[in-house]
């Protein structure tokens, strides 16, 4: 297990949990990240990240992103 931020762009994963404050990890959920659901890395621009999750892109900051292990 690993956060988003260190996995490779272009490659499907599992989110295996979700960190954080229960306002964030309630953030997260309503972006559509949920544990067992698949996000994709489509960019990274100095550690920010946008991904797509379920045929949408969603861009992170670093700081949101360290906080989804996948």
């Amino acid at each position: 297990m690993m956060p988003l931020t260190f996995a490779d762009m272009e490659k499907e994963y599992t989110i295996k949990c979700l960190g954080g404050s229960p306002q964030v990890k309630r953030h997260l959920e309503e972006l559509g990240l949920v544990q067992g659901g698949k996000v994709k890395i489509v960019n990274s621009v100095a550690g920010n990240l946008i991904v797509n999750v379920k045929e949408s892109r969603i861009a992170l900051s670093r700081e949101m992103a360290l906080k989804i292990m996948v």
